[in-house]
């Protein structure tokens, strides 16, 4: 019986989303400049049974709000002028604060989550690192982040394609991600830009690479002095790879060990409190429970969670309490301050 209930919230949440996705399919366009701008697709049978055989696959698998979607607003992904379409289908678990966006937001994020071609897992494994996918939202592209060819893996934007090739079928390509490719600004929600879908500078030619000095003097001048001597110890030793990202969020200890000694075990630390995007203590803070975003430590994430202090619930990943957010923010990086250092022999846990 506890088990049947468990996840008894879910419901309320995707129902409001799906109110929401509805009042879009009613609407007019809210922005007629769209590149892509809406249009019917046509109804004959081949067209309703491809969209019932995605939606029937996505919902096997727990992508509701993508699958209802594509039943209610189908046109938002599916033209009928772009007749491929690759879709990346959000975990509905990432998607259960989406209901307090505006449609508007909600229309530019799920054609941001959608490619006008065909593209299958074998595709993206073919292409490189650095490589952009466009997608139906004007002006905004997707990168392919990394590619693991032994392990059969590929990243966009920093998340992972968790569930690639859930829907092969006619014009029709379906992956499923862990999360969504924009880390979503909560605040001023009012303007209805398309500026709050944050995109990474895709391609290698035209990306700018991190200023890991400037990083380094913030974390300083803001009191982190031991994590700042860490990364300066360590950060020369980065892959090439690590200086090409375009944004990172550091999560700042009070006291690093080890911080002015060479070491594997130090190289390890730094990284495990770095993440590859830009997140605010907002963005953060509206993540589902348990929320894993990869580090720049490979194959270690860290789990965003909630904990209880003084009756009130406060923002703590792996556990840790994050005590000064937002220390320190710009366009390329943020710098949050946590009570101690993560420990990477530790599991996270929510309290």
């Amino acid at each position: 019986m506890a088990k049947s209930c468990s996840h008894w919230w879910h419901a309320p949440v995707y129902f409001t989303v799906s109110i929401a996705l509805a009042f879009i399919a009613i609407s007019t366009p809210l922005h007629s400049d769209l590149k892509n701008a809406s249009s019917p697709l046509p109804h004959n049978s081949i067209t309703h049974h491809l969209l019932s055989n995605a939606s029937r696959a996505l919902r096997r698998l727990g992508f509701t709000v993508t699958a209802t979607l594509l039943q209610v607003s189908p046109e938002l992904l599916l033209t009928s002028h772009e007749v491929h379409s690759t879709i990346f289908a959000i975990k509905d678990s990432a998607i259960s604060n989406f209901s307090l966006l505006p449609p508007w937001l909600l229309k530019h994020l799920f054609q941001y989550h959608t490619s006008p071609s065909k593209i299958s897992m074998r595709d993206l494994l073919e292409k490189s690192p650095g490589s952009c996918l466009s997608t139906l939202l004007e002006n905004k592209k997707l990168e392919i982040t990394k590619i693991d060819p032994k392990q059969r893996s590929v990243e966009i934007n920093h998340v992972l394609v968790s569930h690639p090739d859930m829907f092969l079928g006619g014009t029709i390509s379906v992956h499923g991600v862990l999360g969504p490719f924009s880390p979503l600004n909560s605040q001023n929600f009012q303007e209805s830009q398309r500026g709050f879908i944050q995109t990474l500078i895709c391609g290698s030619n035209s990306r700018n690479f991190l200023d890991w000095p400037e990083i380094i003097r913030m974390l300083s001048s803001n009191g982190f002095v031991s994590f700042a001597v860490g990364l300066h110890t360590v950060v020369g030793g980065f892959p090439q790879d690590f200086t090409n990202f375009s944004s990172v969020t550091v999560f700042a200890p009070p006291d690093l060990a080890l911080a002015a000694s060479p070491s594997p075990l130090l190289d390890r630390i730094v990284r495990f409190h770095i993440l590859p995007r830009r997140f605010s203590y907002i963005e953060l803070a509206t993540l589902p429970q348990k929320s894993k975003i990869g580090t720049l430590l490979p194959d270690r994430d860290i789990e965003v969670t909630g904990r209880l202090k003084n009756s009130s619930r406060v923002l703590a990943v792996n556990g840790v309490e994050v005590l000064v957010p937002d220390v320190f923010s710009s366009k390329k990086f943020i710098i949050h301050g946590l009570s101690r250092a993560f420990k990477l022999g530790e599991l996270p846990n929510a309290f």
